[in-house]
């Protein structure tokens, strides 16, 4: 309740050039925190109506015969990019809109200042891109990874806010994660699996294949988190329709789960790539 009614807040801050802003509700939030008595009820909107004269024209519509009719296009907001230049190297952020995030103490950040943050504090997880890539290609290390970070501030929602920023909305966290230590340029989920796809497959072969080709379908739609150890189970559903099916095709509960952990060292292989 406090964080949202502190989202509200800074929406109404007030500046120069400012005339409305918007709030983006995905899971409606706004239906739990309903409080009329400090909210207050809804209002109306205001409705002008206009002024008519004789002719039944509004005067303040009225166009001259001078005036240019031509449909004008709607103003388009401009992306500006800014640079953050991190262990002297920069980094490009897109700034569109003032994006705000939260320090672990709670007090607002900037974009930037974020960023600068989490680069300061990544040699504290990893040493360099061998040890994260290592680190991210094992379902269990990764999760460890990912917790760490979140004890630190970083959040999966803020990473993928990063990765928004950066462009790199298609990209796996993974590639947020490199592109803020090492200044490496972001690939998309589906191009990862275009490099990795044939090194992957001659590792296993017949039906193990189907199974992994649908696994990576489901990876380039919705992110690394298909490939999370927790996940298997569902993903066996979604294609087999129960796990004794998918046991008749896959062999052994065992030798799936080492096929589903032991393909994302090849996802990740830096010789592929």
């Amino acid at each position: 309740m406090i964080e949202f009614k502190q989202i509200i807040g800074r929406g109404t801050r007030l500046f120069d050039g400012k005339d409305y802003f918007t709030i983006y509700d995905f899971v409606k939030a706004y239906e739990h925190f309903q409080d009329p008595e400090w909210d207050g009820e809804p209002q109306e909107p205001v409705i002008v109506k206009p002024r008519i004269n004789r002719e039944g024209i509004d005067p303040i519509d009225r166009p001259s015969k001078d005036a240019d009719l031509t449909e004008v296009e709607p103003e388009t907001r401009t992306v500006q990019t800014i640079k953050i230049k991190l262990g002297g190297t920069d980094r490009e952020i897109a700034h569109q809109i003032s994006t705000s995030f939260w320090s672990p103490d709670g007090k607002p950040m900037t974009a930037v200042e974020f960023v600068q943050r989490l680069f300061g504090d990544l040699p504290e997880l990893f040493k360099n891109e061998a040890e994260l890539r290592s680190i991210w290609s094992r379902p269990d290390t990764r999760k460890a990874l990912l917790e760490g970070l979140s004890e630190k501030g970083y959040g999966t929602e803020q990473l993928i806010e990063i990765s928004r920023l950066i462009d790199a909305e298609k990209s796996d966290l993974y590639d947020v994660l490199v592109y803020v230590a090492y200044a490496a340029k972001p690939i998309t989920r589906n191009d990862r699996v275009i490099a990795h796809r044939s090194l992957i497959f001659t590792r296993y072969v017949g039906k193990q294949q189907e199974f992994l080709d649908f696994v990576l379908a489901q990876y380039i739609r919705e992110g690394v988190g298909e490939l999370d150890r927790d996940k298997l189970p569902q993903l066996l559903v979604l294609k087999y329709h129960n796990v004794h099916d998918a046991a008749k095709q896959l062999g052994s509960i065992e030798s799936i789960r080492e096929v589903f952990i032991g393909f994302q060292q090849y996802l990740y292989d830096r010789d592929a790539a």
